[in-house]
């Protein structure tokens, strides 16, 4: 299988950055996987797990919040607000992040803000479904 150079980045760290065979992303307008020679595009994220494959039948799940993914001939760049590796994810992790997207509801009356936090919630419940915590 063909590789491309992917790089993912939150403002912490470094997450990600080599060849891979495909990366999986959590798009706003559904999941979508980028293979080499993927169309040029550029997309926004929604809270969901990224997989990077780098070997056949081998992937690794970050969980990413939000952010941009840009597919140009040269690779793939997620710019991401915020990312984290399965493996560094905790059940009190996620419970704090759905705490302060529930914080954030009940704090406005602004119907965009709350519609917002609440997506951010479902969001972090089906992932923390996924980790079965």
């Amino acid at each position: 299988m063909a590789t491309f150079t992917f790089e993912l980045v939150s403002p912490e760290r470094t997450l990600y950055s080599g060849a891979v065979d495909a990366v999986i992303l959590p798009a706003t307008e559904g999941d979508m996987t980028v293979l080499a020679g993927h169309a040029p595009t550029m997309t926004t994220l929604k809270i969901g797990f990224l997989v990077v494959t780098n070997t056949p039948g081998n992937g690794r799940r970050i969980l990413v919040r939000g952010g941009f993914a840009d597919i140009s001939p040269n690779g793939l760049t997620v710019l991401a607000e915020r990312a984290l590796p399965e493996e560094e994810l905790t059940q009190e992790i996620l419970d704090h992040e759905i705490l302060q997207a529930e914080m954030h509801y009940d704090a406005t009356t602004d119907v965009t803000i709350k519609h917002a936090a609440e997506a951010t919630v479902a969001q972090l419940r089906e992932a923390k479904a996924a980790l079965n915590f």
